[in-house]
């Protein structure tokens, strides 16, 4: 299957890795991970960070399959890969090197488990924030694409259906509105 084709079945693979199948997940890791790499790399901009945020990413792809809904292995994994990133950044800009920990850290660190969940949502809320506010000020033909994929968290087919487009036409617009932001954002307003 994967010699002839080099075309892989995520959701077949998918199914024999729900089965017990070792192999199908080191195939899935195997066809995905330049892909998660590249991803993480696009918002860490290091390559050793983005080593260690892939392994989590796929960590994190095996403990959730069981949730997965047929929903576009791709975007499904590109949002994971995102979200990892995005909180290892936000982690690494938090430790400032050879610094005391201020106050504000010493209360994180001694927050009940429970609690955990509740700075979680706010900081999800304040990043959506501050990326929403980046985002309005994109140019519109980017804005309406990465709105739908990333704030909307739509799927391609969805955002096809909406705009009256194939899905390579909103593959290929994510594509062109990642690469503007990538050359017109500066690495630190990743952050």
């Amino acid at each position: 299957m994967g010699k002839e084709g080099r075309v892989i079945d995520a959701e077949t693979l998918i199914a024999r890795i729900l089965q017990g199948e070792q192999e199908a997940f080191r195939e899935l890791v195997n066809a995905y991970s330049q892909h998660v790499f590249h991803t993480v790399y696009s918002v860490l901009r290091d390559a050793k960070e983005a080593e260690d945020a892939s392994q989590e990413v796929f960590i994190q792809v095996y403990k959730a399959l069981p949730q997965y809904r047929s929903e576009g292995f791709k975007t499904w994994i590109t949002r994971i890969a995102l979200n990892k990133a995005i909180d290892m950044k936000r982690k690494l800009s938090r430790k400032p090197p050879e610094q005391q920990p201020g106050e504000e850290q010493d209360v994180l660190d001694k927050l009940p488990s429970r609690d955990e969940d509740v700075v979680a949502v706010l900081i999800h809320k304040e990043r959506r924030e501050a990326l929403r506010a980046r985002i309005d000020q994109l140019p519109n033909n980017h804005r309406e694409i990465i709105t739908a994929f990333y704030l909307e968290e739509k799927n391609y087919e969805q955002i096809a259906a909406e705009l009256n487009v194939t899905i390579k036409t909103v593959e290929s617009k994510l594509y062109r509105a990642r690469q503007w932001i990538r050359s017109s954002w500066k690495e630190e307003e990743w952050r």
